[in-house]
Order: structure tokens, then sequence, then C-alpha cells
């Protein structure tokens, strides 16, 4: 069964062919950033536009690299949530419209559960249970997950997600957007004894996160310490906060572990990409005897692979699951946990 995934959730537009034997055929990725970086961030307007520009002429990509045709597709699966509505919407109206043309059933896809299960796209892929770091946009969750669809919240975060942080941080530092991997690259430049930041509860014998604190803390690094800050000063504030955040999420997916008796530990979503996080998780892993599994890094942002992929598992569990109506809405706002097996 070959499954095309379309992802336009946010700035990014995906589009990749999978095939239940033979593994990913082809995935096509076009990037915003660009365009929102003049912005400081992005613009939902802009990025529902571009997404309608770009979704077939990355069509006729994937199709060209894998060697299918139109005809060869067999179910399309889409992001039918969470994310901006507008930018969800292109996607959803673009696969129902395939599929009407082409006679294929669709299915809406969770965003967040392509993220989770992406990094069984790997060469090296976890077995069922585990325990995941979700770490995507606006969200920062531990998860529990025994299967496809069987997925169990341990915590999450109370208000800023870890990846809002990275880029609220960088933009008090004057590092542009995206602001993620700009503070990573700086703070590997800093002096890890200038600045003491808070780390976030840290001790608060639970798994849930909270980074508001931890962004409002660099903004009075900001404001009150430095007067003309230079080059120096912002690595080391960088440095500073990625040594906090790194040390909170690493706490809670060992403490997470322990809790559950796993020794399976999966980063997923774009901060998996982020090199300290991977250099901590590991000597953790290596320290307390769990492995770690994370997503390749062309999978860790938002892109199609991860939607054809679940689209696909999901088909494989339930081929009823994906429809021939093709009346459609999104969910821009959608809880994994509501997510069950379909």
């Amino acid at each position: 069964m070959i499954v095309l995934g379309i992802e336009s959730s946010c700035d990014e537009t995906g589009l990749a062919l999978y095939d239940t034997q033979r593994g990913l055929l082809a995935h096509a990725l076009y990037s915003q950033v660009a365009m929102h970086e003049a912005y400081g961030g992005v613009v939902p307007e802009l990025a529902s536009r571009d997404h309608i520009r770009r979704a077939i002429p990355l069509l006729e990509q994937v199709l060209a690299d894998s060697g299918c045709a139109r005809g060869d597709i067999d179910a399309i699966a889409y992001t039918q949530g969470p994310g901006l509505a507008g930018a969800l919407l292109v996607g959803a109206s673009v696969a129902c419209g395939l599929g009407l043309a082409l006679d294929r059933p669709v299915l809406g896809v969770h965003h967040l559960e392509g993220h989770l299960l992406s990094p069984l796209l790997a060469r090296d892929p976890p077995a069922f249970p585990f325990v995941a770091l979700l770490v995507s946009g606006g969200h920062t969750q531990l998860m529990r997950v025994d299967g496809v669809g069987q997925y169990a919240l341990l915590g999450e975060t109370l208000d800023d997600a870890a990846g809002e942080a990275f880029d609220k941080s960088a933009k008090l530092l004057g590092l542009g957007y995206p602001g993620g991997p700009a503070i990573s690259r700086m703070a590997e430049f800093g002096d890890p004894d200038v600045y003491k930041l808070p780390r976030p509860m840290l001790h608060s014998k639970d798994f849930n996160f909270s980074f508001s604190g931890l962004k409002t803390a660099v903004l009075t690094v900001v404001k009150t310490r430095i007067t003309n800050i230079c080059e120096q000063d912002k690595a080391n504030v960088a440095r500073a906060f990625v040594d906090a955040i790194v040390e909170v999420l690493t706490a809670k997916c060992v403490s997470a572990l322990r809790h559950t008796g796993l020794k399976r530990l999966v980063i997923a979503g774009g901060v998996g990409a982020n090199r300290q996080l991977r250099e901590a998780l590991d000597a953790a892993a290596e320290k307390r005897h769990f492995k770690v599994f994370y997503p390749e890094l062309e999978f860790c942002t938002d892109n199609g692979a991860m939607i054809a992929f679940a689209g696909a598992l999901r088909l494989q569990l339930n081929p009823d699951a994906a429809k021939r109506d093709y009346a459609f809405n999104v969910r821009p706002r959608w809880p994994l946990e509501e997510l069950g097996v379909m």
C-alpha cells in the first residue's frame, strides 16, 4: 500500500510517499523560514498562501523522485491538526481534492502523532513500549507509548513550551527567527559560569514543565545586567539558557523512565535536533543504562514523511480508517491524549 502524506500545519509544506512494503519512497519539503524571518515569526495568512503555491509542485517532485504515477497512490493522509487553521485547510483541501479526483480514500492524521512515530522511520527504530519526550513548537509533553494510538500523558508544560522558550529567548538576544537553532549555536561559545538561570520545576516531583519563568529570567538579565550587550555577553546568556532547559528536560525524562520502569526513551519534534540536549540525554543513558532513540535530523522538523508513515500505520491497524467522504474539517486544537486506536 502506497500512502501519500501531506503536511501543512505551520510554515513548512511537506509531501511524501510511503510504501508499507518498501518503506519511504520519496519526500520533499519547502520551508517558509526566509519569508517569515522579516516579521520575526510566522504570519498565518502568508503561510496559508504559500502552502497553496507549493503543494502541487512538491507532489510532482515526490512522484518523479519515487518513479510512481498518481494512479499508484492507494490512500492519502493529511495533517488535520493541531496547527494554524488556514494552513491546515490548504493541506486538507489538497488531500480531499486529490482523493476525489483519483477515487482514493483520505485520512486525517494528528500532527503530533506524526512526530511521535517519526523515530520509527530511523535505521534503528525503537520497539513499543517506550517513554517519549515530545518537544514540537508549542508542545512539550512526556508520554508513555504502548503502541499506535496507545498514548498516556505523563506530564506537559503548564505555560511556554520548550520550543517557544527557545524562540522567545533568542528574540530577546536579537538572534532573529527561527530562534532555536540560533541560540543553540551561540551557546557553544558561551561561558557556563557567568550566568546562572533558574531550572523551573526541576524538583516538582511530577512530570510537568514550565518555561515561562526561564524566558523572563533571560529578559531580566538582558535588561538589567547588561549595557550595550556584546556578542560574548549574548553567548554567555545563551549558554546559561540552554544549560537550564537541557537540565530540566533530561531530569524529567530520567524520572519518567524510573516511574514507568521502561528502558527506552524516544525524542520527537524540532527540539530533538538540539545538539546539547542529545549530548545530555546520551550521557544520562550511558550512566543509567537506558537507550535513547531520535528521529533522523531531516525528520525532526515538520515533514510529509511522518504524516505518510503515521497514516500508513493507522491503515494497517484499521483499513476502514480512511474514508471516501471528501467533506473535510480541521482541528487547530487537538489534544493528543484524545487520540485512540481508530
